[in-house]
Protein backbone atom coordinates (compact mmCIF):
# COMPACT_ATOMS: atom_id res chain seq x y z
CA UNK A 1 0.00 0.00 0.00
CA UNK A 2 1.18 3.35 -0.80
CA UNK A 3 0.51 6.56 0.75
CA UNK A 4 -0.38 9.98 -1.62
CA UNK A 5 2.69 11.61 -0.96
CA UNK A 6 4.96 8.03 -2.02
CA UNK A 7 2.29 7.56 -5.11
CA UNK A 8 2.74 11.31 -6.10
CA UNK A 9 6.88 10.38 -6.08
CA UNK A 10 6.18 7.39 -8.31
CA UNK A 11 3.74 9.41 -10.19
CA UNK A 12 6.51 12.20 -11.14
CA UNK A 13 9.09 9.49 -11.81
CA UNK A 14 7.37 8.15 -14.61
CA UNK A 15 6.55 11.27 -15.90
CA UNK A 16 9.71 11.83 -18.06
CA UNK A 17 8.71 14.91 -19.96
CA UNK A 18 7.07 16.64 -17.04
CA UNK A 19 3.71 17.37 -18.74
CA UNK A 20 1.34 16.18 -15.54
CA UNK A 21 0.67 12.55 -17.56
CA UNK A 22 2.34 9.19 -17.64
CA UNK A 23 2.20 7.72 -21.27
CA UNK A 24 1.69 4.22 -22.29
CA UNK A 25 5.46 4.88 -23.33
CA UNK A 26 6.40 5.93 -19.99
CA UNK A 27 5.36 3.45 -18.67
CA UNK A 28 6.99 1.02 -20.68
CA UNK A 29 10.58 2.79 -19.90
CA UNK A 30 10.64 1.89 -16.44
CA UNK A 31 9.00 -1.55 -16.39
CA UNK A 32 9.96 -1.88 -12.57
CA UNK A 33 7.79 1.41 -11.44
CA UNK A 34 5.19 0.19 -13.79
CA UNK A 35 5.01 -3.39 -12.30
CA UNK A 36 3.97 -1.55 -8.67
CA UNK A 37 1.91 0.59 -10.57
CA UNK A 38 -0.05 -2.51 -11.82
CA UNK A 39 0.06 -4.05 -8.54
CA UNK A 40 -1.26 -1.17 -6.64
CA UNK A 41 -4.07 -0.71 -8.76
CA UNK A 42 -4.79 -4.30 -9.36
CA UNK A 43 -4.47 -4.55 -13.15
CA UNK A 44 -1.96 -6.54 -15.03
CA UNK A 45 -0.87 -4.66 -17.16
CA UNK A 46 0.04 -0.60 -18.32
CA UNK A 47 -1.70 -1.21 -21.33
CA UNK A 48 -4.88 -1.87 -18.93
CA UNK A 49 -3.97 0.58 -16.67
CA UNK A 50 -4.96 2.95 -18.94
CA UNK A 51 -7.74 1.55 -20.65
CA UNK A 52 -9.38 1.34 -17.16
CA UNK A 53 -8.36 4.40 -15.61
CA UNK A 54 -7.18 6.91 -18.70
CA UNK A 55 -10.38 8.72 -18.13
CA UNK A 56 -9.81 11.24 -21.29
CA UNK A 57 -8.89 8.27 -23.47
CA UNK A 58 -5.78 10.43 -24.70
CA UNK A 59 -3.19 7.49 -24.22
CA UNK A 60 -2.00 9.04 -21.19
CA UNK A 61 -3.04 8.84 -16.88
CA UNK A 62 -3.00 12.21 -14.49
CA UNK A 63 -2.12 11.64 -11.21
CA UNK A 64 -5.67 12.12 -10.39
CA UNK A 65 -6.47 9.21 -12.37
CA UNK A 66 -4.00 6.78 -11.26
CA UNK A 67 -4.87 8.27 -7.42
CA UNK A 68 -8.45 6.80 -8.21
CA UNK A 69 -7.31 3.62 -9.43
CA UNK A 70 -5.06 2.84 -6.29
CA UNK A 71 -8.10 4.07 -4.29
CA UNK A 72 -10.64 1.99 -6.10
CA UNK A 73 -8.13 -1.14 -5.49
CA UNK A 74 -8.16 0.03 -1.65
CA UNK A 75 -4.13 0.57 -2.31
CA UNK A 76 -3.86 4.02 -0.81
CA UNK A 77 -2.95 4.65 2.80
Amino acid sequence: MATEQELQSLFNTLDRDQDGKVSIHELFLSPGLSAIISSETNTSSPQELLVQYGLDEDGSITFEELKKAVEKASNLT
